[in-house]
Parts: C-alpha cells; sequence; structure tokens
C-alpha cells in the first residue's frame, strides 16, 4: 500500500481499541502529525454544551470557552453551514470577519494555530460537530487539499465523530450530570486552579482557609472521578464546564 493508505489504516485499527478522551486524542494526533500538522482537535456543540478533545494547549481551551469563543469562532460558524472540509487561517488570505473574529484569529496564532482544515460535521436539531487538523504554518498548501489527502482527511473526521459518539456519549453525560452538582465553591476553585492559582492564592481570593479549599477540590475530584486535581482540572475544561 501507499504510506498515505497505510496512515489512514493505521487510524482506523486504532481508533477501534480508543475508549476514553485521552485515547481518542492520542489516535488523532498521531493522524495529524503524520499527514504533516501539528494538532487536532474536535469540538461537539449540541445544546449549547460544547464537547472537547484535542491536542491544542490547555491554556488556549481554557480562555476559549472561558470567554465563550464558540460563540464567535468563524470556524466554528462556517462549519454549521458548509458540508464539506474546507481550509482556513494564513497569512495571505483576505481577513475574515468583523473586528472581533479577526483579533480571535490573532490572538489563537500566538498559540500555535495558524491555519488548518475542517471537516464540518452535520446532526439534527441544530447539533454540528468539527474535526480539525491544525498547524502553525503560514499556509496550507492547496495542492496538498486535493485528491486523496482530502479523502482520507473528510472521512477521518467522521470515522472520529462516530466512535467518539459511540464510546463516550454515555460517559460524557454522566460527567456532565456529576458537573450539574458541583457546588459553586467547588466551581470557583476549579476555574481559579486551571489558571494556575495555589490553594494559598484562592484562599485570599475567595475569602476561605487554605484547607477549605483543598476540601472543595478534593470534592470535585472524587465526584469526576478523577486521579489528581490536576486531571480533574483537564476533565472541567474539556467539558467547557468552567466557562
Amino acid at each position: 500500500m501507499e504510506p498515505l493508505e497505510n496512515t489512514f489504516q493505521e487510524f482506523l485499527d486504532a481508533i477501534q481499541t480508543a475508549d476514553d478522551a485521552e485515547a481518542f486524542e492520542r489516535v488523532a494526533v498521531r493522524l495529524a502529525q503524520r499527514l504533516g500538522f501539528q494538532r487536532f482537535a474536535y469540538l461537539r456543540l449540541a445544546d449549547d454544551t460544547p464537547m472537547l478533545i484535542s491536542s491544542y494547549p490547555r491554556s488556549w481551551t481554557s480562555r476559549y470557552f472561558d470567554l465563550r469563543y464558540q460563540q464567535l469562532d468563524p470556524v466554528v460558524l462556517r462549519a454549521k453551514v458548509e458540508r464539506d472540509l474546507f481550509s482556513w487561517g494564513g497569512a495571505t488570505r483576505t481577513p475574515i470577519g468583523n473586528r472581533a473574529q479577526r483579533q480571535f484569529f490573532d490572538e489563537a496564532t500566538t498559540f500555535g494555530i495558524r491555519s488548518g482544515i475542517t471537516v464540518p460535521i452535520r446532526g439534527g436539531f441544530g447539533r454540528m460537530a468539527a474535526f480539525t487538523l491544525a498547524t502553525n504554518d503560514r499556509e496550507i498548501e492547496q495542492d496538498r487539499l486535493a485528491g486523496e489527502l482530502r479523502d482520507v482527511v473528510q472521512q477521518a473526521g467522521l470515522y472520529f465523530h462516530v466512535h467518539v459518539a459511540a464510546r463516550l456519549d454515555a460517559a460524557f453525560a454522566t460527567q456532565h450530570q456529576t458537573a450539574n452538582k458541583l457546588t459553586q465553591r467547588e466551581r470557583q476553585c476549579l476555574a481559579w486552579t486551571a489558571q494556575g492559582k495555589t490553594a494559598a492564592d484562592i484562599a485570599v481570593l475567595v475569602g476561605i482557609a487554605p484547607r477549605t479549599v483543598v476540601f472543595h477540590l478534593e470534592s470535585a475530584r472524587r465526584k469526576f472521578g478523577a486521579a489528581s486535581i490536576a486531571q480533574c482540572v483537564a476533565i472541567a475544561l474539556r467539558r467547557g464546564l468552567l466557562a
């Protein structure tokens, strides 16, 4: 087989065994790198509840949901109305959207997200998903998107979406229900932790004792079934629960 066919077959084999968000992320990152991209993101929106699996910097995804950029992001807005794979970004293209959207793209480049390709995935009742391969390169070579590569990325996005829905929907629903049981203090402490604050910092900011901060963080960790506070924060950020 040709190398591109090998890459796609490897992706298909690997995704069959993925059973959690971290495993799906590893599979997609490997595909992205084999195809010459640096990062990957899968975003699904249903009833304004975001589900994100990505290799984007955590500092960017946290800011993205904190500021509700999913409502502004030109790539997401385009994915809601288009059906075919499209490319975006780059230095020589006409600036996209209004001033806020152009500022959004400028900000994304500071996190190493300059251009990419996106597979729109449409669902019923206004639901949508977007499978993206991104790079810090100033341009996507258009001839790379012709023919077989375009087909591989399109199919990979659809396969990824189907397998995530089959394997993770129940877990995501459980986590979302659990998140609704988080207290306001638990959410506050997780949000400040996501911004790099220590328990002592949070105690001052929230007006409680450091040991009480630790108590709230541990309570949230147990509710998520996370192995550590860092993992608990990562889950909350990935699900957009700290927005």
